[in-house]
């Protein structure tokens, strides 16, 4: 699982919770749909979507499981739950869906269905709680974006963890996100912690190697989002002991390498501060 960078060994960042036959996919970065179709998951398992934020790292593959699902004619409204900004991300997924299926399959008179009566919108804010498929469903707001409390962008740009408390376990996914008291709280005690983790050194090397010529100002508003927004190896640790959780899955490199040499050194610096399991996870991996 990778993260904004495009790797040939790391997909987009797209995690999917197994319930009996039902699927529920966390994030949908570009190439979801191939890669549920690698782990034998049929679209139509799939009941709903949860969306962390709308970084096109993480929704870039939903126009696809979307219109992929209407054209294959999956009976059923799937519900996308995400923060506010999903609805109008939707909203322009299935607009852009419209002139595919008023042409269907070429067939005079055909009949076909609006896309958007095809797909429902639940919009998440901070320390909510939904009944989702039998699970209880818990969000936080995270620090992947940290707008001024009460600002205008603050209410309409959230970044959201998510916690599953299933009969007989609990998953709590980070999202992307920094440091955060509010993700501790809402992983604390959890079976399973799916954490993101930046490599600050590779990152900062991809963006030199891959922009050399990036304004200075871009560049500083970069450096500064990557330290403070997402996660360090030790952070992630630090995070997972503050949390009690008994496991730590590391899913989303952000913006790291496609070096594995590198790996080396992740689970020991996470487990400087964190004494459970680790493991970095590789695309298909189940847990």
């Amino acid at each position: 699982m990778g993260g904004p960078m495009p790797s040939p060994v790391r997909s987009q960042p797209a995690n999917v919770l197994l319930r009996g036959k039902d699927a529920y996919l966390i994030d949908v970065g570009d190439g979801a749909v191939e890669q549920l179709t690698k782990a034998g998951i049929r679209l139509e398992a799939v009941k709903a979507v949860f969306l962390s934020h709308l970084h096109f790292d993480h929704t870039g593959g939903l126009g696809g499981f979307l219109g992929l699902r209407y054209q294959t004619s999956i009976p059923g409204a799937v519900t996308i739950y995400g923060p506010s900004g999903t609805r109008q991300l939707v909203d322009g997924l299935t607009a852009s869906m419209l002139p595919a299926a008023e042409a269907g399959y070429g067939v005079p008179d055909q009949k076909w269905v609006r896309p958007q009566d095809m797909v429902k919108v639940v919009e998440l804010t901070r320390e909510q709680k939904v009944e989702v498929g039998g699970m209880a469903v818990s969000t936080a707001q995270n620090t992947h974006y940290d707008f001024e409390p009460g600002s205008t962008e603050d209410g309409r740009f959230k970044s959201l963890s998510f916690r599953f408390d299933l009969p007989d376990r609990s998953i709590a996914f980070t999202g992307d996100t920094g440091p955060s008291p509010a993700v501790e709280a809402l992983a604390t005690g959890a079976d399973m912690l799916v954490s993101e983790m930046i490599d600050i050194e590779a990152t900062l090397a991809n963006v030199h190697r891959n922009s050399p010529n990036m304004p200075e100002p871009v560049k500083t508003a970069m450096v500064y989002h990557l330290k403070k927004h997402h996660l360090s190896p030790e952070q992630v640790g630090i995070l997972a002991a503050r949390a009690g959780v008994k496991k730590v899955v590391v899913t989303h490199f952000a913006g790291g390498t496609s070096d594995s040499t590198r790996y080396a050194g992740y689970i020991p610096a996470i487990k400087t501060k964190f004494s459970g399991q680790v493991v970095l996870a590789n695309d298909l991996d189940r847990f």
